[in-house]
């Protein structure tokens, strides 16, 4: 028996006259799985969501559900719902009779259609709502009335547009929240369309980072932001951003960057000498050293950023904007500061074509850094630096 709500996307393509804004998306979705589409504004994934619903027409390759190939079939036959960035309600219709619209239409009787919106509205606490009009409810709540819309349909396939954007950030966080607990429940395979790193990170079992109408990269969330496989995708993850430092390979297969600078001596990658890279480092993987440090490079302070549970310090270093990150409270100690980069850190992307280069060795462990804990005097002198 075939799995439901499995989709297979193959070589799929959209133009819209001659711009070519999918270009060749190749994607499995297994059934039950929570799904992220990441990308800016304009990187085709909203396009590629209404491909899969039906919204849009396909301009090359293929979509299928369980097997069945839907590309020319109507988006009611598909099985799948959809919760738009708007919400969508009618306005002249109370939270009952928007969530159960769908019912009547397909003639379920009107005791069937009341006794099912009201486990749709227990289970999303809407029960004390149900007589009121969208006008009458909060952003949160008529978001939750276009998910109870969706969900009284039983669809295989949930596809989510950009849901949470015009709520506030509280109103996220819960939203969040709920849906992953309905995920949780009802284990539909969804697909959830974002340009927000958090909910993203937050939300998907399968993270899908998109950029110009490709896919940059496939993978859970904590393996695409910890082994990003582009030069876009580390910078995109993250905030602040990845510190990206630009460079080039010496005769030994270290990087040495513009100012002649080598922040990382222990670490060789098998790139051609001469050949152009960047190197990134993660803001909160940066680390204070001494004076004299094998690779240290002197940095000056330009601003800080005081989050409460996280100081934002941002600055230069060889020549190159650097952003550090730091635990909330963090006291700077006077005089000169000088960054080091852990021998884990370090990231390293082609400058040809951003893509991301593996270290040849495993990297010893030498540079002199300043412990982050314990008694030493250098914790003393930089607090909990």
């Amino acid at each position: 028996m075939a799995a439901m709500g499995m989709i297979d996307i193959r070589a799929v393509q959209k133009f819209y006259g001659k711009t070519l804004a999918v270009r060749g998306i190749d994607c499995t979705i297994e059934s039950g799985e929570f799904v992220v589409i990441l990308g800016p504004s304009g990187c085709g994934k909203s396009t590629l969501l209404r491909m899969i619903a039906g919204l849009e027409d396909i301009s090359a390759g293929v979509v299928a559900i369980d097997g069945t190939v839907v590309n020319n079939m109507e988006p009611g036959e598909r099985g799948c719902a959809m919760v738009f960035q708007n919400y969508a309600l009618y306005p002249h219709m109370s939270v009952a009779q928007n969530i159960g619209y769908a019912l009547k239409v397909a003639g379920v009787p009107k005791a069937e259609r009341q006794k099912r919106v009201a486990a749709i509205a227990d289970m999303l606490e809407l029960g004390k709502l149900l007589d009121r009009k969208p006008g009458e409810l909060s952003g949160g709540q008529r978001q939750r009335v276009a998910m109870g819309r969706a969900m009284i349909r039983s669809p295989k396939v949930f596809l989510f547009d950009e849901p949470l954007s015009n709520l506030d950030a509280k109103l996220r966080l819960q939203m969040r929240l709920e849906i992953k607990r309905l995920h949780r429940e009802l284990r539909a395979t969804s697909i959830f369309v974002t340009h927000d790193q958090v909910e993203a990170m937050t939300l998907a079992d399968k993270l899908v980072v998109m950029s110009e109408g490709r896919i940059e990269q496939i993978g859970a969330p904590g393996e695409v932001y910890q082994r990003p496989a582009s030069r876009f995708v580390a910078e995109f993850l993250g905030a602040p951003p990845m510190n990206m430092f630009a460079g080039r390979i010496d005769s030994h297969g270290r990087v040495v960057l513009a100012d002649g600078s080598q922040p990382c001596p222990t670490t060789r990658w098998a790139l051609p000498k001469d050949e152009e890279v960047v190197l990134g480092v993660r803001p909160a993987a940066l680390r204070f050293a001494a004076a004299g440090t094998a690779g240290a490079l002197p940095f000056m302070p330009e601003l800080q950023e005081d989050l409460g549970s996280e100081l934002h310090l941002h600055g230069t270093a060889a020549g190159t904007p650097v952003s550090i990150s730091l635990p909330g409270g963090t006291a700077l100690p006077d005089g000169p500061l000088y960054l080091t980069v852990p021998a884990s850190a370090p990231h390293l992307f082609a400058m040809r074509d951003g893509r991301r280069v593996e270290p040849i060795t495993e990297p010893s462990l030498t540079q002199q850094t300043i412990p982050l804990d314990g008694d030493s005097k250098w914790n003393r002198q930089f607090s909990s630096i």
